[in-house]
């Protein structure tokens, strides 16, 4: 049985007359070629496979953004509605307290802005602290200032809510803003 390994041929150079050496020589840079295109193949290969994972895992990243941002199309076309039933609650209470009296029909606004909130927390959406904080101008836009001695920079009205989608900005607050005379 012959030995899987490179076996060893000599040849007397001198009395080779049917070029049996320059056979061998050439047999084993043949090999050599053979065995390096081989290891550049495996090399290859093994790119090829680390680039499709890499290509697999960034899809999988890309299609969950694609989602996200659905999420946030469809959230932001939510919102006027919650604005909506915000200022029509605002409207009828001042109404109320400006001696008009109590709307007969039923008002059903807390429940659904309950629902409608519920809802979009669920969906990862967070309301923007405003009165009292801090402005910001990442979270807030200052739409008025408003003159306040002693106060510098605080919100002292929310005019619109602002909005945080999984801890991004969806959309920022407007806000009045104090100002030291």
């Amino acid at each position: 049985m012959p030995d899987e390994k490179e076996q060893e041929i000599i040849i007397d150079e001198e009395t080779d007359e049917s070029g049996l050496v320059e056979k061998v020589k050439k047999l084993k840079e043949q090999l050599r070629q053979y065995q390096q295109e081989k290891q550049d193949n495996l090399s290859g290969w093994q790119r090829a496979q680390a680039d499709f994972i890499n290509y697999r895992r960034r899809q999988e990243e890309q299609m969950s953004e694609w989602s996200s941002m659905f999420g946030e199309g469809l959230l932001k076309d939510i919102l006027p509605v919650l604005d909506t039933y915000r200022a029509r609650k605002i409207y009828m209470q001042a109404g109320e307290e400006a001696g008009l009296g109590k709307n007969n029909e039923s008002d059903g606004s807390d429940v659904i802005i309950n629902q409608l909130v519920s809802i979009l927390k669920k969906h990862g959406l967070e309301e923007i602290k405003t009165v009292g904080e801090k402005f910001n101008p990442e979270f807030h836009n200052a739409v008025e200032q408003v003159i306040k001695e002693g106060l510098e920079g605080v919100i002292a009205e929310e005019i619109r809510k602002g909005y945080l989608l999984n801890g991004r900005v969806l959309r920022v607050a407007e806000v009045k803003v104090t100002k030291n005379q």
